[in-house]
């Protein structure tokens, strides 16, 4: 199925914000921006080969590519992470004490990669090697003084900024940031509750953003249905985008980010917070983060309820769905377009 991804109804102007230079306005996620280069892609139904009648198991987590193009993808099944081969063919398991990974990312330091996990059925962000091993993990922090035996650590997502610094979105529990030093000593609580700036609705998705003059970090303020930036000393900077489908969790591409919406939607975005386009977009609102629905309604290339995304070196998007049977797609990008470049 080939996905023509929409463009172009009308163009939303940058204004610059009282922030920093280069802050755009929030877009309007009802706009849609001039095609800046024919964003395409093919989904590859049946890309993820298990044993046969072996469903992938709840899907409640993340997606990350390692540097030789092995596909890593969290589940809350007791198999822990999945690693697939770029064919699709499953090649092993890994860290089974860690199930119930939500967000994670994959990071290169020394010429070695590992896996930074917000390990939500674990109440604690964790380290480890590509072959599961843990190297060290970040336990509820007391020091915020915002745990008690009412609210739970409950992580999300994870980043690390260029200098080792680990930001923790702690989305399902008190709705802020954490920020630990290199050496995971905490530092700072970033933002509170609430729909203010600075504020969050569920800080659910998280990354680090290299497309301004400065490390930002980027925050998918799900329950707000908004896009906002803070510094790396947990300043709020701007609001990037607003009146999105739930974003969940971000996957960067270059001067691009694919935001994957939890109401049925993948979107692309430029710097400015601008759609360019859409992927996958679903029709029917009552599939709409629909974990229970069943595979007999499922449609190659539509979207039910995107949770995690990761881009491969070629600009092949792959998608998790939050589903109880457990959902990945592949979209194969078209070559010639935008998707290419890094």
């Amino acid at each position: 199925m080939l996905l023509r991804l929409l463009t172009g109804l009308c163009a939303v102007g940058a204004i610059a914000s009282a922030h920093v230079d280069d802050s755009p306005a929030p877009a309007d996620a009802g706009a849609v921006a001039p095609d800046p280069g024919a964003w395409r892609f093919e989904a590859e139904p049946g890309w993820a080969k298990l044993p046969a009648g072996t469903p992938l198991g709840p899907t409640h987590g993340g997606v990350g590519i390692d540097r030789s193009g092995l596909i890593y993808v969290s589940t809350d099944t007791p198999a822990g992470i999945l690693v697939f081969a770029p064919d699709g063919n499953l090649l092993r398991t890994i860290a089974p004490e860690c199930s119930g990974i939500h967000g994670f990312m994959i990071r290169e330091e020394n010429g070695r990669e590992f896996i930074y996990a917000a390990h939500l059925k674990g109440n604690r962000a964790v380290k480890l090697a590509l072959d599961g091993t843990l190297q060290w993990a970040i336990e509820t922090p007391v020091e915020s003084g915002l745990y008690d035996e009412k609210r739970r650590f409950l992580p999300t997502a994870i980043t690390v900024a260029p200098d080792g610094r680990i930001y923790v979105a702690d989305g399902y529990g008190a709705s802020v940031i954490h920020e630990f030093s290199a050496d995971r000593k905490w530092l700072r609580v970033i933002g509170k509750k609430g729909a203010a700036d600075g504020e969050f609705q569920t800080c659910h998705g998280l990354a680090l953003d290299l497309r301004y003059d400065r490390p930002l970090l980027l925050v998918c303020d799900r329950e707000n249905r908004r896009l906002v930036h803070f510094d790396l000393d947990g300043n709020f900077v701007r609001t990037l985008a607003t009146g999105l489908r739930r974003p969940s969790s971000i996957a960067m591409r270059g001067q691009f980010a694919a935001i994957v919406e939890l109401e049925g939607r993948a979107i692309i975005t430029d710097k400015e917070g601008r759609i360019v386009a859409q992927l996958g977009d679903n029709p029917d609102p009552k599939q709409w983060a629909a974990f229970k629905l069943p595979p007999a309604q499922w449609r190659d290339g539509i979207f039910i309820a995107p949770h995690g995304a990761a881009f491969d070196a070629a600009g092949n998007l792959f998608v998790q769905d939050w589903n109880y049977l457990g959902r990945l797609t592949k979209l194969r990008h078209v070559p010639g377009n935008v998707a290419q470049a890094r």
